[in-house]
């Protein structure tokens, strides 16, 4: 049995001045009435021209080398961008899971000419990547994936299909698990590879998925026939599975993992001045003391990320404490709004709280569910 490891992180003036920053740009895009903040913004708000902006200010692709339009900062500052872009609710969704998580497989895993090509894009704002795991009937196994790539001349042909892929309709690539090759028994692990598909590419076939809000971020994606190059096998033929836990760690581990629903509290306590009922301070004690414990342990993953240490088992119990704040931070506002008759609700309180309501439920899904990140810490406690 191991330990978790939560380092703490000691305070850096250039931190704090990086964050000024962002709140000034922030503030202002938001009084130039350039975004309206909303609830889940890295999943479902998404607006090209702010990518570019925030490409333009050098908050993309802040750890990666200026050899491929990186920044050579680290893991600490991203945290600090990642931090107050969720905070204010902004547009970011079209280049955050390239950010966040292909953007450092390519680093890793991808040809030269790949790097010299798409990461200096992405750290632009201006190329965008979705996620390739969930398939239907796999569920939560992804071990059980049915999408095969065949070995062809000079590539791989790919048939399929993958669901819930966020951002699908205005990425440019998806990095996808695809069964390569037969499992060995019952370790259906093996045999699992991960390849990077260009969406504009013959048998490419993209399809929304409405959600209860109304919005269409999610998206069935569709392979017949797609033909790509050899080099677009990320890694090890067979390696898929590895690579995907080590990548899962970089999604679960962030902030936006108990940060999403805050723009909805900090709504809420602005609309409440001083008229909040005797139980109200008692509800806000819970949420901030969750608040400054996650936001703790998840800076203590992003020192573990700065020191090249792969926290996936710290980053499962982040996301599982993450998720379940998140939703009780939207029950809390609602009950919290109790105090206050609704014809005097503002128009922003209103649209902010009915957009969290309805986009609350995917939380204990995305990124593998909370029964599965319990499964995780419990192995690692040595209880399974």
């Amino acid at each position: 049995m191991q330990r978790f490891q939560f380092p703490v992180v000691q305070p850096d003036p250039a931190l704090e001045e990086l964050r000024e920053d962002l709140q000034t740009f922030l503030k202002a895009e938001r009084a130039a009435g350039n975004f309206q903040p909303e609830p889940e913004c890295w999943m479902a708000s998404s607006d090209p021209a702010f990518s570019k902006k925030m490409g333009d200010k050098g908050w993309i692709g802040l750890t990666w080398s200026s050899q491929y339009g990186g920044h050579d900062k680290t893991a600490l500052e991203r945290y600090i961008v990642t931090e107050e872009t969720l905070r204010a609710g902004a547009p970011v969704g079209a280049h955050w899971i390239a950010d966040r998580q292909h953007a450092p497989m390519l680093l890793e895993h991808g040809t030269e000419d790949q790097k010299l090509d798409i990461l200096p894009r992405i750290a632009a704002g201006q190329c965008y990547f979705a996620i390739g795991l969930s398939e239907p009937g796999a569920g939560s196994d992804l071990a059980n994936v049915k999408t095969k790539a065949e070995k062809v001349d000079n590539g791989w042909k790919i048939n399929g299909q993958k669901i819930w892929s966020s951002g699908a309709h205005i990425s440019h690539y998806m990095v996808a698990l695809l069964r390569t090759s037969p499992a060995d028994g019952r370790n259906r692990h093996v045999g699992l590879s991960q390849i990077m598909i260009d969406l504009s590419l013959p048998g490419v076939t993209i399809k929304p998925i409405t959600d209860l809000s109304g919005d269409a971020h999610f998206n069935e994606v569709y392979f017949e026939d797609v033909i790509v190059p050899d080099d677009c096998l990320l890694g090890a033929e067979g390696g898929g599975w590895k690579q995907v836990t080590g990548e899962l760690a970089m999604e679960r581990s962030g902030p936006e993992r108990f940060l999403s629903s805050y723009i909805t509290l900090e709504t809420a306590l602005y609309q409440l001045q001083g008229k909040m009922g005797s139980d109200s301070h008692g509800r806000l004690g819970k949420i901030f003391a969750n608040l400054r414990t996650l936001r703790g342990m998840s800076w203590g993953i992003a020192n573990l990320l700065h020191q090249g240490i792969s926290p996936e088992t710290e980053a499962a119990l982040v996301k599982d404490l993450g998720n379940r704040l998140e939703n009780d931070c939207t029950l809390q506002v609602r009950a919290l709004l109790n105090d206050l008759p609704v014809k005097e609700w503002s128009d922003e309180m209103r649209r902010i709280l009915n957009i969290g309501i309805l986009r609350s439920p995917p939380n204990t899904l995305r990124g593998g569910t909370t029964e599965v990140m319990r499964g995780i810490t419990a192995r690692q406690l040595g209880l399974r």
